[in-house]
């Protein structure tokens, strides 16, 4: 029997009346685009332009790097105006390819147009991994590292997470309401993959009209299901849906694939409808720009390498000035120094907040609220734990279930304190952990 229990968390509607009833719409850059190709400050060994070379939209400009690498593609035509270190949304330089656009959008000629049906497994996956689809985090992977397992027949479930538990946030919302067949379609490709698999698409119950778009898009579908769920943020964390959906809870260090189960974000599932029945590779986002500090809150699909600083101008500007911005929801978001960085394949939003939610600035004393310990799902100690952390208890901070943290940043954005638990207690899980690995531990 399934027992699983999500405790703690916060609301996930806040914000999203903002930006919810407002359609998608294409912008298109006025200015040079930026495509970060490595992780370094140093030139790729699969760097494909050099500087002068005309590119179009859909070209390949670098093979990407490691195991599993990521092409990077122009999301434009144009030239390539320079080849240099520039600053990325995580503050980081990092060698990139900037292009000038010309306006035109010319585009490569794409390979698509054949049914599921008629392609083996292997050119499904193929497609796939040519398209350049990034999986969301604290670095960029690719989404083929995430379907390859050695026994494909052990996986059970595929999930589509169409939740979008974060605050603020719509981008996926829109999605499902306008062009429910892509997410569908995606996850009927990913299906061929895994054969003994059952495909879920989760969806926030309060989404009425998003899970009657969904299910009337999937009927007969027989190995897929739309399930609404009441939502609540982080419910939309991978391990928290494996628990929901397969009774199994997993270390937040675990992988899903350990209990038979794949999760996929909403966004992925559309990027990989593209590449598999469009053969298109990854060029464009879909990011809300939204916030109490933006004018003009707005649902945008805009190309991959924009500036940041378009995105604000598209929307009317600010209203009031921002006490923060961010690239992302207000839990999992990165903090944006300037705006003058580019729109990464795995942007979901740009947050512009006018009173500052959530760690930040001087903290002050811990008042012993209990509020950390009240929204915290893995039912936790935050305080106590970062207490530990900054104390470098490690053996408390390991018996008070520390390295059980999801890091979801539920307790940091409650804290009236300002502390910020959160990383003090991700600091010390990696401590934990490396010192774990350096004793030869698992």
């Amino acid at each position: 029997m399934n027992r699983f229990r999500m405790k703690g968390g916060i609301p996930s509607e806040d914000g999203k009346e903002l930006s919810e009833a407002l359609p998608i719409r294409d912008i298109w850059p006025a200015r040079d685009l930026v495509y970060p190709v490595s992780e370094t400050e140093e030139a790729p060994a699969g760097l494909l332009v050099k500087e002068g070379d005309l590119v179009l939209a859909g070209q390949m400009i670098a093979t990407g790097e490691g195991a599993f690498p990521i092409p990077v593609y122009a999301s434009v035509s144009g030239k390539v105006k320079a080849m240099e270190p520039r600053r990325t949304e995580t503050g980081a330089e990092v060698y990139s390819v900037i292009v000038e656009n010309d306006g035109a959008y010319r585009e490569m000629e794409w390979s698509g147009g054949r049914p599921l049906e008629e392609l083996a497994d292997a050119e499904v996956l193929d497609r796939i991994r040519r398209a350049g689809i990034a999986q969301p985090g604290e670095t960029e992977r690719s989404i083929v590292e995430k379907l390859t397992v050695e026994e494909p027949d052990g996986i059970t479930c595929v999930i589509g997470n169409c939740l979008e538990c974060e605050p603020y946030l719509t981008a996926d919302y829109r999605r499902l309401i306008e062009a429910p067949e892509r997410i569908a379609g995606g996850l009927r490709a990913i299906l061929r993959l895994f054969p003994n698999a059952e495909g879920i698409l989760a969806v926030n119950r309060k989404r009425k009209d998003a899970v009657q778009a969904l299910r009337e898009t999937i009927e007969p579908e027989e190995r897929m299901q739309v399930v609404p769920l009441k939502t609540k943020y982080p419910l939309g964390l991978e391990q928290m849906l494996t628990w929901r959906f397969t009774g199994r809870k997993l270390p937040f260090s675990a992988s899903p694939k350990e209990a038979g189960c794949i999760v996929l974000s909403c966004d992925v599932l559309d990027s990989v409808y593209q590449a598999v029945f469009e053969g298109r590779p990854l060029l464009h986002r879909v990011v809300t720009v939204t916030g109490e500090a933006v004018a003009k809150p707005q649902n945008f699909r805009v190309c991959i390498g924009t500036s940041y600083g378009e995105l604000t101008g598209q929307a009317g500007g600010f209203k009031r000035e921002p006490m923060k911005l961010l690239s992302g929801g207000p839990m999992k978001g990165v903090v944006l120094e300037d705006l003058n960085v580019p729109v990464s394949r795995t942007a979901s939003a740009l947050l512009c907040m006018a009173k500052d939610e959530g760690a930040s600035g001087e903290p002050g004393p811990c008042i012993r609220c209990g509020k950390c310990t009240e929204v915290c799902p893995e039912n936790l100690l935050p305080g106590k734990l970062a207490d530990f952390a900054q104390k470098q208890n490690m053996e408390s901070f390991e018996r008070y279930g520390g390295t059980e943290c999801c890091g979801c940043g539920c307790c940091s954005y409650v804290c009236p304190a300002k502390r910020n638990l959160t990383g003090e207690i991700e600091t010390a899980r990696c401590q934990v952990k490396y010192a774990a690995a350096g004793d030869g531990r698992s």
